[in-house]
């Protein structure tokens, strides 16, 4: 049986590595008495993994992780398989629903988009209240032909000057007198993908903020996917 776990990792877990949240779901799949089905090969590994990876320090209200189990789903349906798993996760891994999959592909695979909310905080002296207004802010960042920024290559050492404007399916800017919101849309997945990183570069360099990063938080809202899971 193949099975679908909606997940939310928020607080300071999300300071958790996604290898580390990875041995967590195996050591309590197998605490639980869920026996996971395992790959063929030399070096075989259990059949689970998560829809899109999610960086150090970002939290998220919407995760996915899939599985297949070796049982075919009559000693242990899926209610009873996310009670035992729900009494072993740590504070922070909030385990919402879990839904039998009959997608053919992974999750990763069938993932297009994922919405981010930014929030950086912003110093009086550094707020153009000249440009502070959502329309404005909008026009001022999306109205830009081209978003350049650098991005590091994997096989490369130099970083590589990139346009991220196509990469970028919607933006909304929400200005207050201590920070700025951003809710953002932005490609995920296989074909095409844009960390959110490379937006905040470019929004505090356009916009002359010079925030810290570790001042700035990063939440995962929603994962779209080019088809139903279930």
């Amino acid at each position: 049986m193949k099975y679908v776990i909606r997940f939310q990792k928020t607080g300071v877990i999300c300071y958790t590595s996604h290898l580390d949240i990875m041995k967590v779901f195996k050591r309590s799949f197998k605490r639980a008495g869920i026996r996971l089905a395992y790959s063929q090969g030399f070096n075989p590994h259990p059949k689970m993994g998560f829809a899109q990876p999610l960086s150090l320090g970002y939290e998220s209200l919407d995760e996915y992780i899939e599985f297949e189990t070796a049982d075919d789903g009559s000693q242990i349906g899926a209610e009873e398989i996310l009670a035992r798993m729900r009494a072993l996760m740590p504070e922070g891994l909030d385990l919402i629903s879990i839904e039998e999959a009959t997608h053919p592909k992974t999750l990763a695979a069938n993932t297009v988009a994922a919405e981010y909310r930014v929030t950086i905080p912003v110093k009086e002296e550094e707020r153009p209240d000249a440009l502070w207004d959502a329309r404005t802010l909008w026009q001022n960042y999306m109205g830009q032909e081209n978003i350049l920024t650098l991005k590091k290559q994997k096989k490369k050492k130099e970083p590589v000057l990139v346009d991220i404007r196509s990469k970028i399916q919607e933006m909304l800017f929400y200005p207050s007198e201590e920070e700025l919101q951003l809710d953002m849309k932005l490609d995920s997945g296989s074909d095409s993908n844009l960390s959110p990183e490379l937006v905040i570069t470019t929004v505090l360099e356009r916009f002359g903020l010079t925030t810290p990063r570790n001042e700035i938080g990063v939440t995962r809202t929603k994962i779209h996917f080019k088809e139903h899971l279930t």
